[in-house]
């Protein structure tokens, strides 16, 4: 890296600014690798993202502020200090992952320097799916959260309802905008209780998306590549056509 900033113009004019949107990609990819269980794949994305932690740290050398050294020993001293099970004299300490994993906020809480509150740490430019995903596991990590998770389907379905409602009054009782943010609030709420179901039965609800686009695809796909070898487009073709490719489709287990 330090060659590169030396020698490579274009390295050498990169800030942590105009790297960040390289990084979330890198990122995304190692995801994408890990979730279709491509070790090769996992094991070159997890390089690429090396390479930018190091890009970040030489920049903040290259500027007096720390460098990766810094970086390594505050990761180090964050990890013993969560990890008073490990490194503490273990009395009266979790001993089970579950019980580990139901007081980490309280034990990050506790932590100098650390987020004001336990949800201040949740980036506001985190995906709304994987904020919804993090900040619920957060509030589990405090003890709040429900005590059976059969216990979630009711809040489901009363979120479910009052999504329905919504929209059933859009034409008729909230005018203007008000209504179209009526029906967002609602929606997110009814994403929200879905989610969390998700997590409760220990369901990644990014990967399950995902897959289910994934799926979606395959079978548009499939749809799309039906019409095309009839001579048509599919501006040309009825829903009931589509529908019926779907449905072939899905018999054929796309």
């Amino acid at each position: 890296m330090d060659v590169l900033r030396e020698k490579c113009p274009w390295n050498a004019e990169q800030t942590m600014e105009s790297i960040r949107p390289l990084t979330e990609e890198e990122v995304y990819e190692l995801s994408d690798a890990i979730m279709k269980k491509d070790m090769p794949g996992v094991c070159k994305e997890i390089g690429d993202l090396m390479y930018h932690m190091i890009f970040y740290s030489v920049i903040a050398q290259e500027q007096d502020s720390f460098d990766i050294a810094d970086s390594l020993n505050k990761v180090c001293d964050k990890m013993v200090f969560r990890h008073p099970h490990v490194f503490g004299d273990k009395k009266g300490e979790p001993t089970s992952a579950k019980e580990i994993a139901d007081t980490w906020e309280l034990v990050k809480a506790k932590e100098k320097g650390g987020n004001k509150t336990v949800m201040s740490g949740i980036p506001d430019a985190m995906p709304a799916l994987l904020k919804a995903m993090s900040m619920q596991e957060k509030a589990r990590g405090c003890g709040f959260d429900w005590t059976r998770r059969e216990d979630v389907w009711p809040k489901v379905r009363e979120e479910l309802a009052e999504a329905r409602e919504a929209c059933s009054q859009a034409d008729s009782v909230i005018p203007g905008p008000d209504r179209e943010s009526h029906m967002a609030e609602e929606f997110g709420d009814l994403l929200f209780a879905v989610i969390n179901a998700a997590r409760l039965y220990g369901v990644d609800a990014e990967a399950a998306l995902n897959g289910a686009c994934s799926k979606f695809r395959r079978r548009f796909g499939y749809v799309e590549q039906g019409i095309l070898s009839q001579g048509r487009t599919l501006a040309q073709a009825t829903l009931a056509d589509m529908d019926a490719l779907w449905d072939e489709a899905k018999s054929k287990g796309l």
